[in-house]
């Protein structure tokens, strides 16, 4: 049994809010870059130019690429060989982000409650943590900021299997055309696929927060996700919604086992700023 003290915990979350926020992850920044030379049109090869220089002055000068630094996404898997000590994981989780928002000088965005008094709670707590019980002796904490104007564009229709394969195409489809400009394109898009309501929005989550280099394991759902990319750029929304054919940079897809008699799809956005960065404690 390995011991991890809620302390470590805590800073390491810290670091991952601000590190998510003001450093662009290496494999979206090279997409970035590489979409400016395929990019057919000059207002979307320019915007393309000025969202590089953007995350280039973030990183150097250690401020937040956007405005917008998000709700926080965790996702946290637990080795069922490790012993938290000292406190609450969740606890220290929250700590983290609070000290992470305060000490990063990152905006607050969280609302204690969503309908009626919408009173900020001023540290951007309580984070979304989604934690898996897994094995081994280790916590590998994954951290991805999601900013509302992405977020707001996210998709859940709960298909029937004869839908099939075209019945997903048309909700993803319609999920980014209704997108349009206001999510901040090029996009990085998630999908899930299976489960119940919740599991498909759950993998959708997770699928926009994978790292672009990824690929579904499964070659028929890799070959789906190249597909989706490419009918996506077909749209011509283009890069911040004016047109071109680097609307999206990356379709990532998750499924999970279903009911015989169901076809759940959710589709989550992440704007050009798809931020994430993980930690293996």
């Amino acid at each position: 049994m390995r011991e991890i003290s809620v302390q470590h915990i805590s800073d390491a979350v810290r670091e991952l809010a601000i590190q998510a926020c003001c450093i662009l992850p290496q494999d979206v920044y090279a997409a970035l870059a590489k979409s400016q030379e395929s990019e057919p049109s000059p207002v979307g090869k320019s915007i393309l130019k000025q969202i590089v220089k953007n995350a280039d002055i973030a990183r150097t000068d250690a401020v937040p690429m956007c405005q917008d630094t998000g709700i926080t996404i965790i996702f946290a898997e637990v080795g069922q060989d490790v012993h938290i000590v000292g406190g609450s994981f969740e606890e220290a989780v929250n700590d983290g982000v609070r000290r992470g928002y305060s000490e990063g000088y990152l905006r607050k965005s969280m609302v204690a409650e969503p309908l009626f008094d919408r009173v900020n709670t001023k540290d951007n707590t309580p984070a979304m943590l989604h934690t898996r019980l897994v094995p081994g002796q280790h916590v590998r904490l994954r951290l991805a900021p999601k900013g509302a104007g992405s977020e707001n564009k996210s998709m859940l229709k709960m298909l029937i299997p004869a839908d099939g394969i075209e019945g997903v195409r048309k909700v993803v489809l319609e999920a980014v055309l209704a997108a349009g400009p206001n999510s901040c394109p090029p996009l990085v898009v998630g999908v899930g696929l299976g489960g119940s309501m919740e599991m498909a929005a759950l993998c959708a989550k997770k699928a926009a927060s994978r790292d672009l280099a990824s690929s579904n394991p499964d070659p028929r759902y890799a070959a789906f996700e190249e597909e989706l990319l490419e009918l996506i750029n077909k749209t011509g929304i283009g890069p911040q919604g004016l047109g071109g054919a680097t609307t999206a940079l990356k379709v990532h897809v998750e499924f999970c086992p279903t009911h015989i008699a169901s076809l759940p799809v959710a589709v989550n956005i992440n704007c050009h700023a798809a931020r994430h960065a993980e930690i293996l404690l």
